[in-house]
């Protein structure tokens, strides 16, 4: 028996074709937008990888041998009988503060030219993070986002491991490098930081929270004659700012 097969043929009419045109273009914009989206992410990991490397180096270039602690510190005693032994008294104890400084500061050259100014290392066994704490240019907000791209760096405070707060930030990239571990830390966990001079003072955390972006109370130096440490980075949304208080251990 003889079949006839019937072919219907489809009217593509106007709006069709509009429609398929306007899918096509779809399409490729999403494709270039995922593209895009993956190119900079790996440009931003990339990125990450080459800072946190210029890290390695200057923590590399310290390479101080620890002295342990040490509290004995050299004190100035100011005589206060007569205006003209003030004056001179003062512009001496100025230039033996500059010089003890200055030992506690140390300019460190990188193999892509670069000049950095590091005070100290900080280590944190219980979550493995060894970093220089640099010294930012100026202590202005576009200083510091500049030198935290490399490492992180003092905030505020005295002289490495001086009587005082000493505060140091960090960036938190929601993954290991540099501060992203730090709002792990529990009460107890020990911070070391160990200064150019080779003098190092261990740190227990005592207190964690979190503040508004704004508030940096946290920096206050009234600690009562002890040495203190205080950590700062970023929530894992940005929001906030998680702040690890630590004091001297004796």
């Amino acid at each position: 028996m003889n079949q006839i097969l019937i072919t219907k043929k489809l009217y593509v009419t106007p709006e069709l074709k509009r429609k398929k045109k306007i899918y096509k273009i779809d399409f490729i914009v999403s494709v270039f937008l995922v593209i895009a989206l993956i190119s900079f992410y790996l440009f931003a990991t990339y990125s990450r990888a080459k800072e946190e490397g210029v890290a390695k180096d200057i923590l590399t270039s310290l390479n101080v041998e620890e002295e342990g602690d040490s509290s004995n510190t050299e004190k100035l005693i100011v005589a206060l009988d007569k205006e003209a032994e003030e004056e001179k008294q003062n512009k001496e104890n100025q230039q033996k503060i500059a010089s003890v400084n200055s030992k506690k500061r140390k300019t460190v050259k990188t193999p892509d030219g670069q000049e950095y100014t590091s005070l100290a290392t900080v280590y944190i066994p219980s979550i493995n993070v060894k970093y220089p704490v640099l010294l930012p240019a100026a202590q202005t907000t576009e200083a510091i986002e500049s030198i935290l791209k490399v490492s992180p760096c003092k905030f505020w405070g005295p002289e490495v491991n001086e009587v005082g707060n000493f505060c140091i930030v960090g960036h938190n990239y929601r993954n290991t490098k540099f501060f992203s571990k730090v709002p792990t830390l529990s009460n107890g966990d020990i911070i070391e930081v160990t200064g150019v001079d080779g003098r190092k003072v261990n740190y227990a955390v005592y207190d964690k929270y979190t503040v508004q972006p704004e508030d940096v109370s946290c920096t206050s130096q009234l600690t009562n004659g002890r040495k203190e440490v205080t950590l700062i980075t970023c929530t894992d949304d940005s929001s906030l700012r998680w702040i690890i208080k630590a004091r001297e251990v004796k």
